[in-house]
């Protein structure tokens, strides 16, 4: 559809019905918010959900959700659509993975995706993914050497057809996994999720009219494209690179990122980046991808919906290495260096554009997956526990970081009160952690303080995922680092930040996270923006 077939009617009718489907998808992700069994679907928002046309390309995805989850969702509903030919879709059917490389990069997300049907004809697919709190293998953790350690793998297959779920898959996870109940609930929660997409789609499409979505994917479609490229068009020309320095597992964990712009396309090539590691902090190629094109959207079109259209012309390319690690190299903690490409990314965007990017942050979440159970002989119950904590936000150009603020990923925080209800831990203490920023003309955002002991009569082991503590979040353009994070018992015994580990009942496990880097010279920072840092208690007067 082109601009000249389309009379000013015509294009407000269109630019309705494209809201229209975005409430769609944001009824299809509140669905799963309410309905979820895990603390990390339902308090922190850990998900994602879109509406995609035939031809697998994402046409809305709803507001809630990760760039992680979103971006290889984009990708993965054509793998679905690969392993499950249209002949074999029927009304009612729902399908599932967990496969990382298929999926959303690791076992513990699920992938349901669902064809929609209008009558005979195929209008479309709703997708939704979900974190779930257990996959049986290790537990979620960077402890196993392959991907057949990490828990049950889900090829792509039917979880439903025609409206029957299988039950062999249920009794299968049933037997495979440690709380059976949650993760079997968030299934049917996710299958309920693109349920609600699919009525809400053909409600809508009964009420205006529509036979199918072919002129509203083109008008979306056009419209992105033709907003994409005047902003790509407006980028530098040339190539770009930056290298980060992470804690990594046993030994640091060098990435190299360059950026190279090209008629209408971007492109990053992570080629120099370390090869694949033994432990399971590798890094498949679609979660690289998604986080890579959330970096370069935040700064060349953050204000573009994000769809098919709109993810096109960023691509991405890297020889096998830890951010492009290839089936069976273990993926559990994709996460931890997932969540550090964006600033990767951007370090290379801010020398092709330099005053416009952030400084550093804290990167990935401070995630903590927590074991408890009774002491040997007492009585209490088994739980599995996991909690999403975030440090520092970088500065940002004009303004001060956010504190303990989830970035790149955008997840919410579990409430403790939530946390301690799922399992026997008590939550002493999570609160910001002064003096964690980066000084600088404009501030770092502050990491947090978090106490963890186990409740009267248990024991824990936690898995830790946790990093930027040997290696700070960097400030830019003259503004210092952020404070490294830190992970202790209260008797002050130092703890890996990666691996699973022990706490003695009785003692409390101390996580200090790290801050964001400060942007700017921090000769340059106003005497009453500071003076408001310590009476806000962001910065003591030892920290001035």
């Amino acid at each position: 559809m082109s601009d000249a077939t389309v009379d000013p009617t015509q294009e407000i009718r269109m630019q309705v019905m494209w809201n229209r489907l975005i409430s769609v998808v944001e009824e299809q992700a509140l669905t799963l918010l309410r309905t979820a069994f895990s603390t990390s679907v339902r308090e922190a928002g850990d998900l994602s959900a879109g509406v995609f046309d035939p031809q697998g390309r994402m046409l809305a995805q709803a507001v809630t959700g990760t760039p992680g989850h979103v971006n290889t969702m984009a990708e993965a509903v054509l793998n679905f659509m690969a392993e499950i030919p249209c002949d074999e879709m029927y009304p009612g059917d729902t399908y599932v993975t967990n496969d990382p490389w298929l999926g959303t990069g690791h076992l513990h997300d699920i992938t349901m995706v669902s064809p929609s049907f209008k009558g005979e004809e195929l209008v479309g697919f709703f997708a939704c993914t979900a974190h779930v709190v257990d996959v049986g293998g290790r537990g979620f953790g960077a402890d196993g050497k392959s991907v057949y350690e990490e828990g049950i793998q889900i090829p792509i297959m039917k979880f439903a057809e025609k409206g029957e779920v299988n039950r062999d898959l249920i009794r299968i996870l049933r037997a495979n996994i440690r709380e059976p109940n949650q993760v079997i609930g968030d299934f049917y929660s996710l299958a309920a999720c693109n349920d609600v997409g699919h009525r809400r789609l053909i409600e809508m499409m009964d009420e205006i009219g529509l036979a199918n979505l072919d002129t509203l994917g083109d008008f979306i479609f056009t419209r992105t494209r033709t907003a994409m490229l005047e902003r790509i068009a407006a980028l530098p020309e040339g190539a770009w690179s930056n290298e980060l320095t992470v804690d990594g597992y046993d030994e640091p964990v060098h990435l190299v990122a360059t950026l190279k712009t090209r008629g209408k396309t971007v492109n990053v090539d992570f080629t120099g980046s370390d090869p694949v590691s033994r432990w399971g902090i590798n890094v498949p190629i679609i979660y690289t991808k998604a986080y890579a094109c959330y970096a370069m959207k935040c700064v060349i079109a953050p204000d573009i919906p994000n769809n098919w259209a709109s993810l096109e012309p960023f691509t991405v390319s890297s020889p096998v290495n830890i951010l492009n690690a290839q089936r069976p190299a273990p993926v559990s903690l994709r996460h931890v260096f997932g969540h550090m490409v964006p600033d990767l990314v951007l370090g290379a965007l801010a020398l092709a554009l330099p005053g416009m990017i952030l400084a550093e942050g804290s990167g990935a979440l401070w995630n903590i997956h927590i074991s408890a159970r009774p002491l040997p002989g007492g009585e209490g119950r088994n739980a599995e526990i996991l909690m999403f904590n975030s440090g520092g936000m970088g500065a940002r150009p004009e303004l001060d970081g956010l504190s303990a603020t989830a970035f790149p990923s955008g997840v919410m925080t579990m409430p403790i009160e939530a946390t301690e209800q799922t399992g026997p831990v008590v939550i002493w203490r999570k609160e910001l952690r002064p003096d964690s920023a980066g000084d600088g003309q404009y501030r770092g955002g502050l990491g947090q303080v978090i106490e963890i002991e186990a409740a009267a009569g248990h024991q824990f082991d936690f898995s830790a995922m946790f990093d930027r503590i040997e290696n700070a979040p960097r400030g830019r353009e003259g503004g210092q680092n952020g404070t490294p994070g830190s992970v202790t018992l209260d008797d002050g015994t130092k703890m890996r930040p990666k691996g699973w580990q022990h706490v003695p009942a009785g003692r409390r496990l101390m996580l200090k996270l790290p801050g964001g880097g400060g942007y700017g010279d921090p000769s340059r920072r106003s005497n009453e923006a500071r003076s408001i840092d310590v009476i806000r208690g962001y910065v003591t007067e030892d920290g001035q």
